[in-house]
């Protein structure tokens, strides 16, 4: 007989994902006949796959422990994509305790794998630098928010389980406060200004297009500017929503795209803008956060300094903060 106790790390999972990750080595078929002949009980009483767990359940599973506990041989494949001592060396930490980290991610780096990207992500960085306690009760420390992967900045990293259940919500819900720096192509007409544009869905599918047309999501972005140049101007930008490319796509849609934007951007300004200011990059910074903790709700701010190679353009263009 198996007996396991939900504590705070583990409420809110379904019960199927937890015996998956408890029991790894049984058959997931296996495990959902188990929950069926009522082998699988929460506090005593029959169980359900999908049930969501609570704090202080009991779960109660017969049978033989030894083999139930086996861990999965592991293959050779499965040791993950390596993080060079480069990659470590670009980890700056801004802010850490036991719930969660945030981490000025350079530009360049992705925040996960995936399009050819195998290793050197945020997540491969952030877990290779907490080694043991990167998975805590079966929770493996991840981002808890996107970031472009050509956009430097602030990114939060749950630690805890718990820590990413609240982030969840914290960003679906807009109860953090993001503030980016850009500079634009152009010259601004007002100093400050509120694009309220819906965007198309980022990775709607083509079945998805053809069935019911494009879906158009509300995206909310302020700007505020605080140097104005003869060519483009420095802009501070806060977003109301959280849509893909948000900042990129609005300004560009006002006639201001992000200089360096390889995407939504002005090829020949950004080519010229290489050559005039040596700008080898989007010009676009995650700089500052402000958030609940998840631990007492206490608001949490933290702030990156513009990197290097951007503040040498900006000096170049012959602008400042402003501020």
């Amino acid at each position: 007989m198996l007996e396991f106790r939900i504590t705070e790390d583990h409420a809110g999972v379904r019960l199927d994902k937890f015996l998956k990750k408890k029991l790894d080595r049984v058959p997931v078929s296996h495990l959902f006949k188990m929950i069926r002949v009522k082998k699988v009980r929460v506090n005593g009483k029959r169980a359900q796959p999908d049930q969501d767990l609570l704090l202080g359940d009991v779960i109660t599973i017969r049978g033989d422990e030894k083999q139930l506990l086996t861990p999965a041989p592991k293959s050779a494949e499965a040791s993950g994509p390596l993080v060079t001592e480069a990659d470590l060396e670009q980890l700056k930490v801004l802010y850490e305790d036991e719930w969660l980290l945030v981490m000025d991610k350079p530009s360049g780096m992705a925040v996960h794998t995936g399009s050819g990207i195998t290793g050197g992500t945020v997540v491969d960085v952030v877990r290779a630098y907490l080694g043991n306690k990167a998975v805590r009760n079966d929770f493996a420390a991840s981002p808890a928010h996107r970031l472009d992967r050509e956009t430097s900045g602030v990114i939060v990293v749950a630690k805890r389980r718990p820590a990413m259940v609240h982030f969840t919500d914290v960003f679906t819900h807009s109860k953090a406060r993001k503030r980016y720096l850009a500079l634009v192509k152009g010259t601004l007409a007002k100093p400050k200004g509120l694009i309220d544009l819906p965007l198309s869905e980022h990775q709607q599918t083509a079945k998805s297009k053809a069935e019911r047309g494009v879906n158009m999501q509300p995206a909310r972005t302020r700007y505020t500017l605080l140097s104005q140049g003869d060519d483009c101007a420095l802009v501070s930008c806060t977003i109301e929503t959280g849509r893909t490319h948000q900042i990129r796509r609005h300004m560009a849609a006002i006639g201001h795209p992000v200089l360096g934007d390889k995407k939504y951007g002005d090829f020949p300004f950004n080519r010229e803008a290489k050559n005039r200011w040596g700008l080898k990059r989007l010009f676009l910074h995650a700089e500052a956060i402000d958030f609940p903790h998840p631990e007492d709700g206490r608001r949490v701010a933290v702030e990156a300094n513009l990197p290097r190679e951007l503040a040498e353009v900006l000096n170049a263009v012959g602008l400042t903060l402003g501020r």
